[in-house]
């Protein structure tokens, strides 16, 4: 039975983020809420995720930050190239005019996850706000996006915050059946190649955890940020032998 939550920490746009330890509990009616108000720009995204903080929230609220126990993470060697899975990408890369792009149009993979082409989900999260301030983020080089292209059309992707070897997974789309599938898969490869060993997923899904991802304690977690935030960053370029290596490291289960 949940209780009565604790007060609800209200920040000023220089304040400092609470302790992570300080987000409510399971017995509150918002468990991982963290804090509201503050900035919302690139200078606090970078705090926040830094500290295994992320902001989420809907139109007409106020800037909610959150710390969710456990942390859902996908370590890269645990990815579950399902069977399926193995065969699209396959085929992906044997069909003329297909390819993955990052960072080509970063733009358009947000404003495509706003909307109601978001893989597997409804409504939006991404308010004017967040897009304005993920673009400034990518703008200096701490957000990216990962895109499946056919003959020179976006058929889906994702878009993530990235800070050292720590890479935080954010919101998908698709146009076509498993692009936003095949635009996580080339993360994940890319990741892999490059010794990103947990792509945060942030919150426990059915979804995700098909595909490998599995919680960690929140301390366990933040301690791996400090190690992995202060590595340098990967090179956000993919390479079509990352696609070998990953064929080639991961499980094949059914």
């Amino acid at each position: 039975m949940s209780v009565s939550a604790p007060p609800l920490p209200w920040l000023q746009p220089a304040d400092p983020f609470p302790s992570i330890f300080e987000a409510w509990g399971d017995d509150t009616p918002a468990p991982g809420l963290l804090a509201a108000g503050g900035a919302l720009d690139a200078a606090t995204l970078l705090d926040a995720y830094g500290h295994g903080i992320f902001p989420w929230f809907s139109d007409g609220q106020p800037t909610l930050w959150w710390s969710t126990n456990p942390r859902m993470t996908l370590h890269t060697h645990e990815f579950r190239l399902h069977r399926s899975l193995r065969k699209v990408i396959k085929k992906f890369r044997n069909t003329p005019g297909a390819e993955i792009r990052v960072d080509h149009d970063f733009g358009a993979v947000i404003d495509a996850c706003s909307g109601s082409e978001r893989a597997g989900q409804s409504g939006t999260w991404i308010v004017p706000e967040i897009k304005a301030a993920y673009l400034e983020l990518h703008k200096r080089g701490h957000a990216h996006s990962v895109e499946t292209w056919q003959d020179g059309v976006l058929m889906g992707g994702l878009y993530c915050v990235s800070i050292g070897r720590a890479v935080f997974g954010e919101s998908m789309f698709a146009r076509q059946t498993d692009a936003s599938k095949i635009a996580l898969t080339a993360l994940v490869s890319m990741s892999m190649a490059q010794g990103v060993d947990w792509i945060d997923c942030q919150q426990v899904t059915d979804h995700l955890a098909f595909l490998g991802a599995r919680p960690v304690d929140r301390s366990i977690f933040s301690n791996y940020l400090s190690d992995a935030t202060a590595q340098p960053g990967i090179e956000w370029k993919f390479q079509p032998l990352y696609w070998d290596q990953l064929l080639s490291a991961c499980a094949n289960p059914t």
